[in-house]
């Protein structure tokens, strides 16, 4: 079973639940998310997933909406989080949000970026102080995505996402193994690859591997990726 992040955002919406968990000993709560998962179904939630961190101490639930079911996201946003209070004892939400995927490419020429448990996921994230930097900064990550992506062997996918409610844009990167994904970061030089694009604002970059330890996307088989 497979779940994926589209290349646009035509006819899907994506969330992303960050938890820093308070608990050493996590599998209750990946359980309590595999349950949330289940509950989202019946809002509208075609697919499902959830990443924990390798090296650090956060979990990310990632979900994808069919259009039609978030059309209003404040409602929709008010009752995720109402779900997720029962968790409270053993993480804390660091940060949630919709986000619009607006570029990407594979390796193997599909038009998402898929993914399976199991699987290894990077993530950078770029935050602005300045919501007026927004389309720049997502122009600076498309260009930093754009120069990279065909260089990153093992990496067979990635994808560009801009967050819909604060000046914050993300790549996420599915690699063959964490080997192909450690020897990308060991060879690569941040300050050459990524400065260049980014040194003129006033960010925050953040960047993070993941596990893919639970994948729920039942309700996706029959959704054509346009």
């Amino acid at each position: 079973m497979a779940c994926f992040v589209p290349f646009n955002n035509r006819n899907l919406d994506v969330t992303l639940f960050v938890f820093k968990p308070t608990v050493v000993f996590v599998d209750e709560l990946i359980e309590s998310l595999k349950q949330f998962s289940v509950c989202t179904e019946t809002l509208g939630c075609v697919q499902s997933s959830i990443f924990k961190s390798i090296h650090g101490n956060l979990i990310i639930w990632y979900g994808g909406w069919m259009k039609k079911s978030t059309e209003n996201k404040e409602v929709l946003t008010t009752t995720l989080l109402s779900m997720v209070t029962s968790m409270s004892s053993m993480a804390v939400l660091v940060e949630n949000g919709f986000f619009d995927a607006y570029a990407g490419e594979s390796k193997d020429g599909s038009n998402a970026a898929k993914f399976s448990t199991g699987d290894i996921v990077s993530m950078n994230v770029i935050s602005s102080s300045s919501t007026n930097d927004l389309n720049d900064v997502s122009y600076a990550n498309l260009a930093l995505f754009k120069s990279r992506f065909l260089k990153m062997e093992g990496a067979t996918a990635g994808v560009c996402l801009k967050c819909q409610s604060m000046p914050r844009v993300a790549s996420l990167y599915v690699w063959k193994s964490l080997l192909h994904c450690y020897s990308w970061i060991l060879t690569s030089d941040y300050r050459k690859t990524m400065m260049p694009y980014l040194d003129r604002f006033s960010l925050s970059v953040k960047y993070d591997i993941f596990w893919v330890v639970y994948v729920s996307s039942e309700n996706v088989q029959n959704y054509q990726i346009p």
